[in-house]
């Protein structure tokens, strides 16, 4: 495994290189072609001024073109004798005197002024390797100088080039720790306790009954090896007995054992329980009830008694049918090339997904297997493995259900998007100013709209992770105060009324400043959409009054949020917390996520408290909450 590891790593990180090198080598001939290019283009639009002798003109434009372009790093021209007259960053002084410093270009030795076609080479820099392009001025026939010109080395090729040689490094280096502490992890708690079992189980089968394992583990080795101990105990007492019979007890035995974490049921061919564990019991109702013995299809539940009949009986009858038509004997040198002259053999059967209802509801899926005996490959029993995945099953709906809404949501806005911007693609010049201000409206409203669905599904997604917030001393005053602030002109706008009620000298609540912000922000913007204008939003915060009886109660305050809007109708209050369902779907409206009252109560509930609501149609609806007091 450490050879092979070494080898695949060896060769992923030749790969890499190899890759990083062809990059470079690109990113190389990129720069050649576009120093050439550009180096063209400037002697073209230079050559004429450098010709009447136009300097200003010659700066001007070679600034302008200097700072448009982030990949040049100098600008140099030079005169026939390679005198530097004009040079970004570096330009000759106006006036000259005994100080100036006269620059001089010295121009490679391939460098010929007769060439149409400009001569680049590259050098290297402690910032990576710069491309040097010297182009010739010509004009009219007349050789007037030089122009070189320096290009920087592309910065995301040399970041994603030296980053990808650091992960190469450390992902080779890891792969390598992980083989070494997975090697000492597997030779200290699995190697060790699997060779003493190797070497017992080589000894029983010479029939020392009297070996034993003496290694104080636990877990599942642990009982592994104590089942071998009481196996080998067992076999060492009755070894005059029938080997027969005990190999079989030890295979069932082991069948249970191999499913121990979840539900076993082992039952013979006239359907009658053997052996059943505790998650059996559980998930069947069986508690407190003596099934061994008795037909496992009388107190099965009833979906399971229907589908599972008929296979069941399948296992056995077509066993027993295929020894008959065998005549029920084998030759010598078929039992020698038969791998059950040895041991028991269990045969998968069908896989079943069954819903019950009783004694609760839950999706389980149901496993059938074969015990074969040792010999004649007759059927001793079926083992039964009945796994709970009702959590899976309802994540996997959960999930669906998400993607499913999420990719509703996203469609429309994407579409409306999509259709106004062809419109003006294809029929922009026919619109009116007009439309096609109406338009761009429209569609920079739909990408707000999609904006704000995104950034919902981001915060709710956060909220659903296992990721903790810091809970500190919060002023709800503040907060209150920050959220009038951000609606005020909103509700102006709308000709609503928004108070503040807040009980003077409140008390400071335990939370998160951020979140609870998020809340009363949502509840505020829900209230403002969904009141008419004329209407009234209030906030009010209170302490509640302790019970004088109780000395256990927590001192707390609550919030409430009311509005006099359209209210919300009984048939969907019991939903309006859930992802993506929107009361305004009833009014026809195309405002909102349907997300903000599920990131509401997934907050509230951070809190250790519930959101409430009470609501009339047609004349408003009050959220309320409860958050305790902060107590030093």
């Amino acid at each position: 495994m450490a050879a092979a590891t070494l080898a695949v790593s060896l060769v992923m990180s030749g790969l890499t290189f190899w890759a990083v090198n062809t990059i470079q080598e690109d990113a190389r001939i990129h720069d050649t072609r576009f120093g050439s290019d550009l180096g063209l283009l400037l002697s073209a639009n230079a050559a004429p001024l450098v010709a009447e002798d136009d300097l200003s003109g010659l700066a001007r434009f070679s600034n302008r073109f200097f700072r448009s372009t982030a990949s040049i790093r100098y600008l140099m021209y030079a005169d026939e004798r390679g005198d530097i007259f004009f040079g970004i960053p570096y330009s000759q002084a106006e006036v000259k005197n005994s100080l100036t410093i006269e620059r001089h270009i010295q121009l490679p030795d391939n460098y010929s002024p007769d060439s149409d076609l400009p001569f680049i080479r590259q050098h290297l820099t402690p910032n990576g390797e710069v491309t040097d392009v010297f182009v010739p001025l010509h004009h009219q026939g007349k050789y007037l100088g030089v122009l070189a010109v320096g290009i920087n080395p592309n910065p995301t090729v040399i970041v994603s080039s030296s980053l990808t040689r650091d992960v190469t490094l450390a992902v080779f280096i890891s792969i390598w720790a992980m083989v070494i502490l997975g090697n000492v992890f597997n030779a200290l708690m699995i190697t060790r306790p699997i060779k003493e079992l190797l070497v017992g189980v080589k000894n029983i089968a010479a029939k020392n009954f009297k070996q034993r394992i003496d290694l104080p583990l636990r877990g599942e080795l642990g009982e592994l090896i104590a089942s071998f101990n009481y196996m080998a105990e067992r076999l060492e007492k009755y070894e005059e007995q029938n080997i027969e019979e005990l190999t079989a007890e030890k295979a069932k035995l082991e069948t249970l054992v191999s499913t121990i974490a979840d539900g076993a049921v082992l039952i013979d061919t006239n359907m009658r329980v053997i052996l059943v564990n505790s998650a059996a019991r559980r998930m069947f109702g069986w508690e407190g009830k003596n099934i061994i013995g008795e037909n496992v299809l009388h107190y099965l539940p009833t979906e399971l008694t229907v589908k599972l009949t008929k296979p069941l009986y399948q296992i056995v009858t077509d066993k027993i049918e295929e020894e008959e038509k065998n005549g029920g004997v084998q030759t010598e040198s078929e039992e020698e090339s038969n791998p059950t002259h040895t041991e028991d053999i269990l045969s998968l059967g069908d896989e079943f997904r069954i819903t019950l209802t009783q004694p609760t509801r839950r999706t389980v899926r149901i496993l059938l297997t074969q015990v074969l005996e040792q010999y004649h490959n007759n059927v001793k029993g079926i083992a039964m493995t009945v796994q709970d995945i009702t959590r899976e099953v309802e994540l996997n709906e959960a999930k669906s259900q998400f993607i499913s809404n999420v990719s509703h949501e996203l469609r429309t806005p994407l579409f409306n998007i999509k259709s106004f911007i062809e419109t003006l693609f294809e029929y922009g010049e026919d619109l009116t100013e007009v439309q096609r201000k109406e338009f761009l409206e429209t569609a920079n409203h739909e990408t707000d709209r999609l904006t704000r669905l995104v950034n919902d599904v981001l915060d709710l997604s956060r909220l659903d992770s296992s990721r903790t917030y810091s809970f500190c001393s919060v002023d709800l005053t503040q907060l209150i105060e920050q959220t009038l602030r951000t609606y005020q002109l909103n509700a102006k706008d709308k000709g609503i009324k928004i108070e503040q009620e807040i009980e003077p000298s409140l008390p400071a609540i335990w939370g998160n400043y951020d979140l609870l912000l998020q809340v009363i922000t949502n509840l505020v913007g829900n209230a403002l959409k969904f009141t008419p204008s004329g209407g009234e939003v209030t906030i009010r915060a209170y302490k509640l009054k302790c019970d004088s009886n109780s000395s256990e109660q927590i001192p707390a305050v609550r919030v409430e949020v009311a509005d006099t809007g359209i209210g919300i109708p009984p048939q969907d209050r019991e939903a309006i917390f859930e992802r993506f369902f929107r009361v305004e779907n009833r009014v026809h409206t195309l405002e909102g996520t349907g997300l903000g009252l599920s990131i509401v109560k997934n907050i509230i509930d951070k809190h250790n408290s519930q959101v409430h609501l009470h609501s009339e149609v047609g004349v408003g609806t009050t959220f309320w909450f409860d958050l305790q007091v902060y107590q030093q």
